[in-house]
């Protein structure tokens, strides 16, 4: 597509945008159910890019909602705000196994391509999680990149050396390690990069991963997150999350350029997230703790750090209760995290895995599976109102 097209695109989605923001706007479908050749949509993810207007992603599931299974990563557009959506778009296709937690990021930082580049990070696997824990599978870790604000992609390309440490030789023979890692995840949900102080440029990817035997408490889990500091040709691997049981894991900066990671726990007890912070931009964690404002029912979350009004804010998002997936809310801090002084509620019904970005000055947008008769939809929300 070319630049003067993409041109008019944002120009036009520029000012659909100013018409619907006087008007509060209730969820969108994007990948409602039993649509476009899937049984199921399931785990959201969502980018906006700088004249590309927004970007869903979600893995589209043939026959039924399993984890495990025929999946694809699928791919719809926006220019107007979310409001409507184009046609889905096949990214990825496994043939008859999974490909799934998308975890894309925008790479504005680099200087041979100054316009900016999109990564997906995503797995596949070739069993269960539960076989897969037990020692008897795998799962890879892929990333595909796009130059032209994702109207064209590369090849893929595997990076599960680098980043995840299986031993199953008789899969592949290079797959030999003594960590014995065995689960592995992406996100999911958007991934984040540095853009400030020494780690500038930085691009970090929330993951996790089980470690030897699986433990019925799933103490075998446990987070991390892999990073690159040279655009995407090299990767390296954090030190874990030091608390047992921390799982689907989401990413932010902080004020002064460090690294807060917020992970479900998945032992369900205490039905608080795990917070980790780091000071040498995520190869370590200064600290971790159960941040006992964010409730949570063991479930998918997802954070992003944002300006508004000269303030640095992180937001939250995550079904509110601790009872059930239920009742979407934005929680939002102006002190790094160390307290959550308003809760939004976004959506008051079955809500489980989202993904939160920023739209523009004024606004969010929240992507988040609607529950079990809903698919995944889209919602705007006002960042005076989530800020009051």
């Amino acid at each position: 597509m070319s630049d003067h097209f993409n041109r008019k695109l944002f120009i036009l989605g520029f000012f659909l945008t100013l018409i619907t923001e006087v008007h509060s706007q209730e969820p969108v479908p994007v990948f409602p159910l039993n649509s476009d050749g899937y049984n199921c949509f399931r785990i959201p993810a969502l980018i906006h890019f700088p004249g590309g207007g927004l970007i869903a992603f979600a893995e589209g599931r043939k026959t039924n909602c399993a984890d495990f299974g025929d999946v694809d990563i699928v791919m719809k557009r926006s220019y107007n705000g979310g409001k409507s959506w184009s046609k889905p778009e096949v990214l990825i296709d496994n043939d008859s196994l999974q490909a799934g937690n998308i975890t894309p990021v925008v790479d504005l930082m680099d200087p041979s391509y100054p316009e900016g580049r999109i990564f997906i990070f995503y797995n596949t696997g070739n069993a269960y999680e539960w076989e897969i824990r037990a020692g008897k599978g795998v799962r890879e870790v892929w990333f595909i990149v796009s130059d032209d604000r994702g109207e064209t992609w590369s090849n893929p390309v595997n990076i599960t050396q680098q980043v995840h440490f299986p031993n199953q030789p008789a899969y592949n023979p290079t797959y030999t390690s003594t960590a014995v890692w065995r689960a592995y995840a992406n996100g999911p949900g958007h991934a984040m990069q540095i853009t400030t102080g020494k780690y500038m440029g930085r691009i970090i990817v929330p993951a996790n991963h089980s470690e030897g035997n699986p433990k019925n408490d799933w103490s075998d889990n446990f987070a991390h997150i892999f990073y690159s500091d040279d655009h995407g040709h090299t990767f390296h691997v954090s030190e874990n999350v030091p608390v047992p049981g921390s799982n689907e894991s989401t990413a932010a900066m902080l004020s002064d350029g460090a690294v807060i990671l917020n992970s479900r726990n998945q032992k369900g007890e205490p039905r608080l997230r795990i917070i980790a912070v780091s000071s040498n931009g995520g190869e370590s964690w200064d600290t971790s703790y159960f941040d006992k404002a964010l409730i949570d029912p063991v479930c998918q979350g997802s954070m992003l750090d944002i300006e508004y009004r000269h303030k640095h804010v992180l937001l939250f998002s995550n079904p509110g209760s601790t009872a059930r997936r239920e009742k979407l809310t934005l929680s939002s801090s102006t002190d790094n995290g160390k307290s959550w002084s308003n809760r939004y509620q976004v959506y008051d019904g079955e809500a489980a895995y989202c993904d939160i970005s920023l739209i523009s000055a004024s606004k969010v947008g929240v992507l988040f599976e609607k529950g079990s008769d809903g698919g995944i939809y889209f919602i705007q929300c006002k960042l005076k109102e989530i800020l009051k």
